[in-house]
């Protein structure tokens, strides 16, 4: 994906989380995978400096304790952490939630499809931009 960072898997559901690293395993994507929980959970490992930041955050925005877009409120009035390409990758198909986190400046927004092979397509897809991407 972005060379050898991690990326930061925000999801509370243990099977969407089993889904997306299964899903960069069969792609082969050889990052590193860390995961938080929730939005209070993420943005505490996102301000630990004892670690490198993230190539790329991977946000699920129905979450516990911190939602999504106001991690994602947080994340970009941190001048330390704004420039983190953000992906929406979401069961949220409503327009006010695409509406806030473009505003928010996401990176983009995928809905998590039910299907495997779709889903893979999904992170297929998120893989080949981050691949050709130039980051800064």
């Amino acid at each position: 994906m972005i060379n050898d960072k991690a990326i930061l898997l925000v999801e509370d559901d243990d099977v969407d989380a089993k889904t997306v690293r299964r899903a960069l395993r069969d792609l082969n994507v050889s990052n590193p995978l860390d995961r938080t929980s929730d939005g209070a959970e993420a943005l505490a490992y996102l301000r630990d400096t004892s670690h490198a930041a993230p190539g790329l955050i991977l946000l699920d925005l129905n979450l516990p304790v911190m939602s999504g877009i106001e991690l994602l409120q947080s994340v970009k009035a941190d001048p330390r952490l704004r420039r983190i390409p953000v992906v929406v990758l979401t069961t949220s198909r409503l327009e006010m939630d695409k509406l806030a986190t473009f505003e928010l400046s996401v990176a983009g927004y995928m809905v998590k499809p039910v299907d495997y092979i779709k889903f893979v397509e999904v992170v297929r897809t998120i893989d080949l931009y981050w691949s050709l991407s130039q980051t800064p």
